[in-house]
């Protein structure tokens, strides 16, 4: 399961600025992206080897004039529900106030780690101010100024000291997660794969309130069917409800091998799928597109060709994606998107062995060779797959510190001809031979 971390307290204690330290001090692990009404606060980060995910929660309420107490409570409650670890932030230059005592209480009952965390200790006169938290009952207060960084070390260390580093689990099946904005069809998919009269389902133990994991096991193929239903309320979706799905999305999607991100073929690709796709692409998961609800759209022989077209424009670069058009409710190509996302997932696991690595996209390289530099000559020697959980590759040469974006994505289009890895983000390397 995923490692999260939540930051909760009240509006102004400086919860963005540690978010901010948190992911945006190690550049090449940050992913932000905005949702739907306004930014998402939410972005990989990680510390000695163990990476989690750490959310905002400030990013959820009502904006700051308009700022209900029992919104921040409901935030709380999610969090503890969600996080793996909270972090309790409090303003020493303010003291506890009112709220922070209302969420003290409700933190004290939760089972999660809870830390305490005393923001704007600039200097060391404020280091006894701080103090007074421990009337909260919830055990050792952090010292720290999240605008420079000072005493966040120490607040990891603790953090991190209960997450595993996610090894591969035993279990071998392929893990498939429907995702998608709510009612665009998910729930209704997963009750048309698994069928109400057939005995294909295994429920697999895990808390209430997590993604549902199904074992599907029909026509040939068998993997776990990640199932964030649970989500779908028709009741009306409020800045906490989407909080609350973005957390639970986090979970379904790092817990996937492939993901099957649903759209609506009356609403089309909209901002909050381009995030969902974006974090499935970040995390290396293989993606399949299925445009749902298309028997409801007028068409003409044309229309599945451009509504392709604006969906591959918008989702550029990485568009070596399957899309395909479905109806859940007349059972339209549902079994095709099955048989899709396991050759996807076949291409996600593919091996090319390095002998036929190397007679085809050497012969490409010679054919291609990366323009010289400065009047210096790139000579590609030797390329190899490097074993992950999604295709990598690297390619041995001279000087790679020449070679440019441009090249790499000529070499990553060449593989994803020669080799079909349709669906899948790969990763090419140059490095020193």
């Amino acid at each position: 399961m995923a490692n999260i971390v939540a930051i909760v307290g009240r509006p102004n204690v400086g919860k963005s600025t540690l978010y901010n330290r948190l992911t945006e001090s190690r550049k090449a692990i940050v992913d932000d992206f905005s949702g739907v009404t306004r930014d998402r606060h939410y972005g990989e980060a990680e510390w000695i080897g163990k990476r989690f995910t750490v959310i905002d929660t400030g990013g959820f309420v009502h904006g700051s004039d308009d700022i209900f107490e029992a919104a921040i409570r409901e935030q709380v409650h999610i969090a503890i529900e969600e996080a793996s670890v909270i972090l309790f932030m409090v303003d020493v230059t303010t003291g506890i106030t009112d709220l922070d005592d209302d969420i003290a209480n409700v933190l004290r009952r939760s089972k999660k780690p809870v830390y305490v965390v005393a923001n704007k200790v600039d200097h060391a006169k404020l280091h006894h101010a701080s103090a007074e938290f421990y009337a909260f009952g919830l055990g050792e207060i952090f010292n720290i100024s999240s605008a420079t960084g000072s005493g966040t070390g120490e607040l990891l260390d603790q953090v991190v000291s209960h997450f595993e580093i996610l090894e591969e689990e035993e279990d071998t099946l392929p893990k498939i997660t429907i995702a998608g904005r709510p009612n665009v069809g998910k729930s209704s998919l997963t009750n048309a794969l698994l069928g109400k009269d057939r005995n294909i389902v295994t429920p697999i133990a895990g808390t209430t309130r997590d993604a549902i994991r199904i074992h599907y096991n029909q026509f040939g193929n068998e993997f776990l069917l990640i199932d964030t239903a649970g989500l779908r309320r028709k009741t009306k979706v409020t800045e906490n409800i989407e909080f609350y799905s973005v957390m639970r999305t986090i979970k379904a999607i790092e817990d996937a091998d492939v993901v099957a991100l649903m759209i609506d073929a009356n609403d089309g690709l909209e901002a909050q799928d381009i995030n969902i796709f974006h974090l499935a692409e970040k995390n290396k998961k293989g993606v399949v597109i299925l445009v749902n609800k298309w028997d409801m759209v007028e068409k003409d022989h044309k229309t599945a060709k451009e509504f392709e077209a604006r969906i591959r424009e918008k989702i550029a670069p990485f568009n070596d994606v399957p899309i395909l058009f479905t109806s859940v409710t007349e059972k339209q190509r549902i079994f095709k998107a099955v048989e899709t996302i396991m050759e996807v997932y076949q291409n996600k696991t593919k091996k090319i062995p390095t002998s036929k690595l190397n007679d085809v996209m050497l012969q490409v390289i010679e054919n291609y060779p990366p323009p010289a530099t400065k009047g210096k000559y790139i000579k590609v020697k030797y390329v190899t797959q490097i074993p992950g959980r999604s295709p990598m590759f690297a390619f041995f040469c001279n000087l790679p510190q020449y070679i440019k974006d441009p090249y790499k994505r000529f070499v990553e289009n060449k593989l994803r001809e020669n080799f079909d890895f349709s669906g899948v983000p790969i990763q090419v390397f140059f490095r020193q031979k």
